[in-house]
């Protein structure tokens, strides 16, 4: 898998760029905007971290 970054600083080309890279998705191509790809990051290194319920949580918020 290769992986590009492209940094465009013009929003109406950005657009054309993105429209013509959505051509290609069926051939396998992935799109990740940068600000979805840090999503993804954190949301990826919180994965592994113990949960608890909800209900225990309130339980917890509410002390004072």
């Amino acid at each position: 898998m290769q992986t590009f970054t492209i940094n465009i600083n013009n929003d109406n080309l950005a657009q054309k760029i993105k429209w013509l890279l959505e051509k290609f998705k069926d051939e396998g191509l992935e799109i990740i905007e940068k600000e979805d790809l840090e999503d993804l990051k954190l949301l990826k290194a919180t994965r592994e971290d113990e949960t608890i319920s909800f209900d225990e949580y309130l339980k917890d918020e509410n002390r004072d």
